[in-house]
Parts: structure tokens; sequence; C-alpha cells
């Protein structure tokens, strides 16, 4: 790559804090625009066997979704409440050697738990074995637990969370941090496009809008009118990719006590006349791309409500 073109992308890394991909690495992470995209939520928890092997049944569950045609995977992340999971991106490094074309996602990772240049170097190294797949969906964390169970200090999780990203960025554009440096990894200088979880605070809706690659909203946590206040002020303030993460999917409309379906505010956990229209209401309020959970695993679902578009 010319000198100059590397100089002004290295430029634009610095405009926007960090993030936004850069070189060869990152061409197969860049977003296609037109329409409204639906990717899969993948949870990362125990089977129902006895002898659960997880690494076959994701891997499994990652292809059918390639084959399928569903344009990425997203994982959560959680620690510290009381139930097994893996870390996200030891599983994203997995699902990258699985796949070929799918993005990988987080949805989303909490950066306020780690330390930053200890998680720029992992997510750095997801970036490279996937080929620049990795869109990075970041937050503060909003489960005390989590941060109880690390000895972190939850009350200071937001201001922490800018410190951490701006480090982050630093250590990706190979600039000094700490008093010494780490070197990024050829064709992925700059990191992944960065996006940022924020469920309706204005502030952080804005903040994405102007220093991410996106903004991630919550079917679990953010109401119909939430969403439609918060496209409203992450457009205006120039923001170009909004997401929608953890929209439970169940057709048959039924929904358990205490039930991931139960608690979220914007689901298709409907009849399909019913998932038609919300669906038609996500594309009018102007969402890029809405990821889908299925808590039974049911491919042939997600795509039912793919074939309303």
């Amino acid at each position: 790559m010319p000198r100059e073109l590397l100089a002004r992308k290295q430029e634009n890394h610095s405009a926007v804090g960090w993030g936004g991909g850069s070189m060869h690495c990152c061409r197969a992470a860049r977003i296609q625009r037109g329409t409204m995209r639906l990717s899969v939520v993948t949870f990362l928890r125990p089977g129902t066997e006895p002898r659960d092997r997880p690494l076959g049944r994701i891997v499994d569950y990652a292809r059918r979704i390639e084959r399928r045609g569903f344009p990425g995977i997203w994982v959560t992340d959680s620690l510290g409440r009381g139930r097994p999971t893996l870390d996200p991106l030891v599983a994203l490094g997995v699902l990258s050697a699985a796949t070929e074309r799918v993005e990988l996602g987080t949805a989303v990772l909490q950066v306020s738990l780690r330390n930053p240049i200890e998680l720029a170097h992992r997510v750095q190294s997801v970036q490279a074995v996937s080929g620049g797949r990795l869109r990075l969906g970041v937050g503060s964390g909003s489960t005390q637990a989590d941060f109880d169970l690390l000895g972190a200090n939850y009350g200071q999780r937001f201001r922490t969370l800018m410190s951490s990203l701006d480090i982050m960025g630093r250590a990706w554009r190979g600039e000094p941090v700490n008093g010494g440096t780490l070197s990024p990894w050829p064709g992925c200088e700059g990191g992944p496009p960065v996006l940022l979880g924020a469920w309706r605070n204005p502030r952080w809706i804005t903040y994405a809008a102007k220093q991410c690659q996106g903004w991630i909203a919550s079917g679990l946590y953010s109401s119909w009118e939430d969403l439609e206040n918060g496209m409203r002020l992450y457009r205006e303030a120039g923001g170009t990719n909004a997401v929608l993460a953890n929209v439970v999917v169940d057709l048959s409309a039924q929904v358990e006590a205490g039930s991931l379906a139960e608690r979220a505010k914007v689901s298709f956990v409907c009849l399909p006349d019913d998932a038609r229209q919300r669906l038609k209401r996500l594309e009018r309020i102007g969402f890029d791309e809405v990821l889908l959970v299925s808590p039974a695993g049911r491919l042939d679902e997600l795509e039912r409500v793919r074939d309303f578009l």
C-alpha cells in the first residue's frame, strides 16, 4: 500500500479515537449498505447432553449459519452470573477457523473488566486470524456480579471504558503506551471497527455516532420508544451504522417464566404475522442490522423471520 494512503488511514483512526480497521486485513468487515441485514447471536453456554462437546456443537452451528447465508455471527460476554460461559474472544478465534465469509462480532464485550493492553492484544489476534472479519462491539458492562467476581470497580465502569478504549486505540496504532508498544500485526493497524453499546443514554449514543464505527442497541433492555428516540439522536449526530442486538425469536409465541423472552422489551416472540410487522417497524426506525437470537438454536425460525423482509 502506498505510504501516503496508509498515512491518511492512520489520520482517520486518530480522528475517531480508535478502531475502524485498516489495510487489507479489514476489508471483509466493511458493511454493505442497503436492505436491513439479519445476523445471528449465539450464546456460549453448555448443551443439554451429559457429555456435551462444545467445540463440535458451536462449530457446527456456525457453519450452518454461514451456509444459510446469514452475514454475521455474534457472541455475548458474561462471567459472574451463576452459569458457565466461554470467553467470547476465544470462541471467535475458533469460529474464524471454522468459517470463511461471515463477519464475527461481540455484542458486547465488557471492556471495563479487562486490562486494556492485554485485551487489545487478544482483539488484534482475532482480527488477524479471522482475516479482518471482526466487528468489536464494546460496552462498560451493566451487571455488577461480573465486576464483583473480578474485584473491578463497578461505579467507575464508564470512566474505565473511555480510558481503556483510548489506550487500546493507541496500542493498535503502534503508539507508545506505558513506556512500550504493542507492535500491530501486519495488516491490522488501527484495530477493528468498534461499535459502542448504549441502551438509551443520549451521551453515549452521541458518542457512538461521533467516535465509533457503530451503535449497538439492545432488544433486551431498549423499549420501542428508546429505539426510536435513540435512532433520531444517532442519525442527527452523524451516525451511519445502527445495530439492534439480542432480539429473541420464537414464532410459537410461547413465553416461559424466567426465560430470556419474558424480559425482552423488543422481540419476535409472537406469531408470524406480528413478527413481520415488528420487523418492518425496525426497518422503518432505520436499523442497518438486527442480531437475532434463537434460545433453542432453531435456524429455521430465524430464516422465516429473514423471509419477512
